[in-house]
């Protein structure tokens, strides 16, 4: 076989084999990181419902109602400290486990509510984002 065609043939490779090695994984979605770290307590809905909820020392949150307990606001500041484990309750006493080593991803401007873009984890926002859906109304 002439060598001008196995160069090209073998630059081609070599440059799909770098392709598909730097190539990541999609991000899971808001929901589907709901799904996995979430429901289990809460519910498939947020209700607080979910397979391990009457395991549990306290029932947890029914994130349905979120909004309509912050006066018709989604709290999305506080809802992404509790996910991230920034609140603990006293002394750490706080039954929801820390998400934020399980969240960590690349970072967007995101305004928590605040009026402040601030750099948030894209997974962090993208749950946040999902829960606003389960509100009612929304």
């Amino acid at each position: 076989m002439d060598p001008f065609r196995i160069i090209p043939v073998a630059a081609m490779l070599a440059l799909g084999a770098c392709v598909l090695a730097g190539r990541q994984e999609p991000l899971p979605t808001g929901a589907q990181d709901f799904a996995e770290y979430c429901s289990a307590c809460h519910g498939a809905t947020g209700k607080g419902d979910g397979p391990l909820a009457p395991t549990l020392a306290r029932r947890p949150a029914d994130l349905t109602g979120l909004s309509a307990r912050h006066g018709g606001t989604f709290p999305t500041t506080q809802v992404m400290a509790k996910i991230w484990g920034y609140t603990g309750g006293k002394g750490g006493s706080a039954v929801m486990p820390n998400f934020g080593p399980l969240l960590d991803s690349e970072t967007v401007p995101y305004d928590g509510g605040d009026g402040i873009m601030t750099p948030t984890p894209l997974r962090l926002v993208q749950i946040a984002e999902h829960l606003k859906t389960l509100q009612p109304g929304t």
